[in-house]
């Protein structure tokens, strides 16, 4: 069975679909297929934090604690749409 999952981004599917060149498509062959079969909209805010280190370890903590398989899914989409921007 088919996993579905909902996975926030900043851009519509239209617009990341129409990015991707067909030599920037080569890179990606050796992922498997996901569809998108829906998309909501989101507002959100984005927050630049500093805080000690001690600070730091016990949000980790906290948060790996209460993570959902989408919350990780989503980190893993997001950093590898990121990384392929920037190459």
């Amino acid at each position: 069975m088919k996993k579905k999952t909902t996975t926030p981004l900043s851009h519509s599917s239209d617009e990341a679909n129409a990015s991707l060149t067909p030599a920037s498509t080569a890179a990606l062959n050796d992922l498997p297929v996901i569809r998108i079969v829906s998309e909501e909209k989101e507002l959100f805010v984005k927050l630049n934090l500093e805080m000690e280190d001690k600070t730091h370890k016990m949000l980790v903590k906290w948060g790996k604690e209460v993570a959902s398989d989408e919350d990780y899914i989503s980190i893993a989409i997001r950093a590898g749409l990121e990384e392929y921007v920037d190459a």
